[in-house]
């Protein structure tokens, strides 16, 4: 079993930054790729942001240019750089993880969520 723990929500004020980490540990092969959703009140859940084991990132046109994501070197922890953030970006936020648990077996957790509020 995979277990992920996000860290780093809160309120802050528009224009101001955060950083959300994703630390995953438990029984597995390798890490292909780990990424964040979020999701709004009354929205669908959107992807936005996510970079594979190799190095590829690929972000929502709603945060280019604001936001980045990386990994560590062991690729067990990831990290969510969100500036100049406005209130449409209040969301909770979920860390995910494309696991292999073993060859050709590739199963998708899920962290707790963190609620992040842009607010004045």
């Amino acid at each position: 079993q995979v277990q992920l723990v996000e860290s780093g929500g809160g309120l802050v004020q528009p224009g101001g930054s955060l950083r959300l980490s994703c630390e995953a540990s438990g029984s597995f092969v390798s890490i292909k790729t780990m990424g964040w959703y979020r999701q709004a009140p009354g929205q669908q859940r959107e992807l936005v942001a996510d970079v594979t084991s190799g190095g590829d990132i690929k972000f929502a046109d709603s945060v280019k240019g604001r936001f980045t994501i990386s990994r560590d070197n062991a690729k067990t922890t990831m990290y969510l750089q969100m500036n100049s953030l406005k209130p449409e970006d209040t969301a909770v936020y979920y860390c995910y993880a494309n696991v292999w648990a073993k060859i050709d077996h590739l199963i998708r957790y899920w962290g707790q969520g963190t609620q992040v509020t842009v607010s004045s």
